[in-house]
């Protein structure tokens, strides 16, 4: 009887621990997602400047003056970088809840497995 008591909290504590990466994973994504709609925020306003307007980077302390071309393809490099990480880390999201599936289901296993015998006592006795 210990021995699936063993199992069975080795597989709820790996479960649980699926379980919190896969929390802070989404919250790695919903900060990509936030940041991905402040760079579109930004390229569209970039997209309605004329090409000789003023545009200012700041860096550190400083507001360095910066060509429309150069903030445009940054911000178009940030965008392009921001969607690969999404990408990624919904694959691991999914990868995660597959995982996380498996365990439940082994879970489910064993809490029957465990289960049977008592019954099948309990009948035994009535």
């Amino acid at each position: 009887m210990a021995d699936p008591q063993k199992q069975l909290q080795a597989l709820t504590d790996d479960y649980q621990k699926l379980q919190t990466e896969l929390q802070e994973i989404v919250q790695a994504r919903e900060k990509l997602e936030s940041q991905q709609q402040e760079n579109k925020g930004v390229q569209k306003e970039f997209n309605s400047l004329e090409d000789d307007a003023n545009i200012y980077k700041l860096v550190g302390p400083i507001l360095l003056k910066q060509e429309k071309r150069d903030a445009m393809m940054a911000v178009d490099g940030r965008l392009e970088f921001i969607e690969k990480e999404i990408n990624r880390i919904e694959k691991q999201i999914s990868d995660i809840q597959e995982k996380s599936e498996k365990k439940k289901i082994e879970i489910i296993q064993i809490q029957t497995e465990a289960q049977q015998p008592q019954a099948q006592a309990g009948a035994a006795t009535a």
